[in-house]
């Protein structure tokens, strides 16, 4: 399967390689970079000597098997030296990807009496008074905590809080970028629920929200109910519902090109872990009414005994109306839409092919999806995954920065089905009618629109759902 992979970007590093300064030279190794499969990028001069020539050379690549490959065939050439190599995702993370930067200068002794001792000292007092004035006077209006557990880290697992710290910050990044939100990464060295519980309620007085992340299931599901119930800022899973509400407004596209209608689809799902039920749960409150889901032991049905825990207890009771037995091949038959939260290569062509007329599928394993799209093409009206270097990327990028922008705007008290239901429908409408294509069925998550348009709903949703704690939005100049 790796040979149908794109080179990305994840998988670049930097050739540094002396030559020897003939002709041709430079197209013999871009020509053997290519050969092996390697997507060149920029070339530089580094600096020219008497006889030789140091270049840089950027090349995306599949994996890091697939790194080695290509310099190992770029050492092949005579009068090539390969100085060093530069993993250049690394280079990115070195230091970490996050700062604190202040906000006001400190110059001069006026600005640390009012910022400091003894000018801060009102300030407190302030907030004892009227707690709610922390609001306006701290961080917290506008800064959220991304928490996780390291213990369902996408695509690696339970790798642990401190492996974690990379993806949290990358996280909290993509708050501040897309959303002007303030995130910041808090990962917690327990997998004990009730201390994870107590230690976000005891640091949540710093934070307007909490966002959830990579908590393994079913742990995650009683975590987030306990604190949306505890706790009186918005809490999110955004394994959940941020995979939700853009699986939502994919599909709300996808049944446009294709014709159909919510409450006539069989949607089948693969993987029913945090991300797999909530997908499951939003698109039966959009009016799906036959899902049917898979987990390793085959489709989850009621009076199924084996591998069950109290969240798949409610999935039997509440989808798989025909009560399918089988696995993921036997019940993906005349399905109008797959759901892959799953493995890599759980399906195939000849799944496909068994499938409804006009079939759509979602393959959102990653880094590997359940079916590359250069399979599945031919077969189906519209396919999205998980991947940036593939069309129609399911993305959370496009989901969480406007939730919590629309949150945070309206000081929430908590996100409901309304603000979830709202993002999905704003995201897929940023997408007009005349628009839409089978590779084009969700904005690129750098359409500058979506989170402001999100934003906007999601807040009109909290006010007319009695969530909403403020009765005008964050001036623009703020937002």
């Amino acid at each position: 399967m790796s040979n149908k992979q794109t080179p990305s970007a994840s998988f670049s590093f930097t050739l540094r390689v002396n030559i020897n300064n003939l002709p041709g030279k430079l197209g013999e190794i871009t020509t053997t970079i290519g050969l092996a499969g390697g997507d060149i990028g920029a070339i530089d001069i580094v600096r020219v000597g008497k006889g030789y020539i140091v270049r840089d050379i950027t090349v995306n690549a599949r994996s890091e098997e697939h790194n080695i490959e290509i310099i190992d065939a770029v050492k092949t050439i005579d009068g090539v030296e390969v100085v060093h190599t530069s993993d250049r995702t690394f280079l990115m993370h070195i230091g970490g990807k996050i700062e604190t930067v202040s906000k006001v200068p400190l110059k001069t002794r006026a600005d640390l009496s009012m910022a400091y001792t003894p000018g801060v000292a009102r300030v407190c007092q302030a907030i004892h008074k009227d707690p709610e004035k922390a609001f306006t006077l701290t961080i917290k209006k506008n800064t959220v905590a991304v928490v996780s557990d390291g213990s369902a880290v996408l695509g690696l697992g339970n790798i642990g809080a401190a492996a974690a710290m990379p993806v949290m910050e990358g996280k909290a990044q993509l708050f501040k970028e897309f959303g002007g939100v303030d995130a910041f990464p808090i990962c917690l060295d327990t997998k004990d629920s009730h201390e994870i519980v107590q230690t976000v309620k005891n640091i949540a007085v710093a934070f307007g929200g909490i966002n959830l992340e990579d908590i393994s299931a079913p742990r995650c599901f009683e975590i987030e109910e306990r604190l949306a119930e505890e706790l009186d800022i918005p809490v999110f899973h955004d394994d959940q519902h941020g995979t939700a509400v853009v699986v939502l407004a994919a599909l709300i596209n996808a049944l446009k090109i294709v014709g159909k209608k919510m409450e006539d689809i069989k949607v089948v799902v693969n993987g029913i872990g945090a991300a797999g039920v909530a997908c499951s749960k939003i698109v039966m409150a959009a009016g799906v009414e036959n899902i049917v889901g898979c987990d390793t032991s085959g489709s989850i049905y009621r009076g199924r005994t084996e591998n069950m825990n109290w969240v798949k207890d409610w999935f039997a009771r509440n989808t798989n109306p025909d009560n399918e037995q089988g696995d993921i091949h036997d019940v993906i038959k005349d399905a109008d839409v797959f759901f892959g939260l799953s493995a890599p290569k759980v399906i195939g062509v000849s799944d496909l092919k068994i499938m409804a007329k006009d079939p759509i599928v979602f393959a959102m394993a990653n880094p590997d999806p359940e079916i590359y799209p250069e399979e599945a093409m031919e077969h189906v009206a519209v396919i999205a995954t998980g991947r940036s270097d593939y069309p129609n990327q399911i993305n959370n990028v496009l989901c969480f920065p406007g939730i919590f922008r629309g949150a945070l705007n309206c000081r929430a008290s908590g996100i409901n089905e309304e603000m979830k239901l709202a993002a999905a429908n704003a995201i897929a409408g940023i997408i007009k009618e005349d628009e839409l294509h089978a590779d084009y069925i969700i904005p690129s998550v750098f359409d500058k629109r979506v989170a402001k348009v999100v934003a906007k709903e999601v807040e009109k949703a909290a006010k007319e759902s009695g969530v909403s704690r403020r009765e005008t939005s964050m001036p623009a100049a703020e937002f």
